[in-house]
């Protein structure tokens, strides 16, 4: 299974000393934390997501605090980014299975950008880290196109996993436009963030 070959490789390049600087962009000042709003439609994909895997969207995590930036955690964030983004290959669902919007973890080594997601919040969520501050976030590429990353919260801004580099960034020092998230208290809900626009991912009306 894909997160096996992760975890190999995860340990391999702790060996070799992964350099932070490598795979992360410093933001010019700190971060900042993304601001959100009312709850709002969850995406149809995760809607679907949650019917066939219902215990991974009722979880409400304890501990709601964001985690503590550490260079240990700069390490794990850039070797999971990493090593998830050259063990999955990118294969739209169209082609995987015939339509859009199919969540699903890339155990068979093949998704796209939803199923990196999946795979980058397992890995993390597996070594510790909280589900609160591990999100499944929906955003708009500058060319329009929907998208989708994790975002991380820390105690010194809000960072991006993204299938599309792998480079870690903070989310204000990107080109998207963010528009929505898990909430932090109960992986099942989604809420808006401030100043995003309307969805143009599939979404439960």
């Amino acid at each position: 299974m894909i997160f096996s070959i992760v975890t190999r490789t995860l340990r391999l390049s702790a060996v070799a000393g992964l350099a932070i600087s490598s795979f992360w962009t410093a933001p010019a000042s700190a971060a900042g934390a993304m601001v959100t709003g009312d709850l709002t439609p969850q995406p149809i994909g995760h809607y679907d997501f949650c019917k066939i895997n219902p215990e991974e969207c009722s979880i409400r995590p304890g501990n709601l605090a964001p985690a503590k930036m550490t260079d240990v955690l700069r390490r794990k964030l850039a070797s999971v980014t990493a090593k998830v983004n050259a063990a999955v290959k990118p294969v739209s669902d169209k082609d995987l299975y015939g339509r859009d919007e199919v969540w699903t973890y890339p155990d068979k080594g093949a998704g796209d950008c939803e199923d990196y997601v999946l795979e980058k919040r397992r890995e993390l969520s597996r070594s510790g880290m909280s589900l609160a501050n591990l999100l499944i976030t929906v955003l708009r590429k500058p060319d329009g196109e929907g998208h989708a990353v994790l975002t991380v919260r820390t105690d010194q801004g809000d960072y991006i996993l993204d299938n599309l580099t792998d480079k870690v960034k903070a989310w204000d020092e990107t080109d998207y436009r963010f528009l929505k998230r898990q909430a932090i208290d109960n992986t099942g809900r989604w809420v808006s963030i401030r100043g995003g626009h309307q969805v143009l991912v599939g979404a439960i009306k």
